[in-house]
């Protein structure tokens, strides 16, 4: 079972991305999660040079549609600005639009702000439009805002890490509803 994991932000220190550090150190046992380190490196959409038919795109975007085909399923943890997804975030969905890669793939959103309701709800909107399936909610929003953290206190806490297991669990659940 593989999971990606993607932060939908490109600063060092963001916390989304600690989060997806934490999950990392609370995957369940026959779970590989890895995280999707090159957001950054996707250039702006362009469909003038996205040729699905002969799977010609930029580099960086080929590598995220294998790494998306190559998992079971997807967690995005993504800040909010000016009340929308973040512009990388969104880039990178629009260059999957098409290409099916989140096709029926479980995807689970999780925040580290209760204030970035207006980003959630647009990237549910998103999500449900090009995945075909739903998208795990209502287990996701851990508030760490003004609290400076690491990945092995957030795995460590209380509060925070029983909703990241609990966000894990329920992807794996739904990639496999058999277990």
């Amino acid at each position: 079972m593989k999971i990606l994991a993607i932060s939908g932000s490109l600063r060092k220190g963001s916390s989304n991305t600690v989060l997806l550090r934490a999950a990392l150190k609370l995957v369940p046992p026959g779970v590989e999660l890895s995280l999707y380190e090159a957001l950054g490196d996707i250039p702006p959409f362009n469909p003038d040079l996205d040729d699905l038919d002969r799977g010609i795109a930029p580099p960086s975007v080929l590598a995220l549609r294998a790494a998306l085909q190559a998992s079971d399923a997807v967690l995005i943890s993504s800040p909010e600005y000016a009340h929308g997804v973040s512009g990388v975030m969104k880039n990178a969905l629009d260059w999957l639009v098409g290409s099916g890669e989140f096709s029926g793939k479980p995807t689970a959103l999780i925040n580290v702000s209760p204030r970035a309701h207006h980003a959630h709800a647009s990237l549910m909107e998103v999500l449900r439009t090009i995945s075909s399936t739903d998208v795990i909610e209502g287990l996701l929003t851990v508030p760490l805002t003004g609290r400076k953290v690491d990945e092995d206190s957030l795995a460590a806490d209380p509060d925070v890490a029983p909703v990241i297991v609990k966000t894990l669990q329920a992807l794996v659940q739904a990639a496999r509803p058999e277990t």
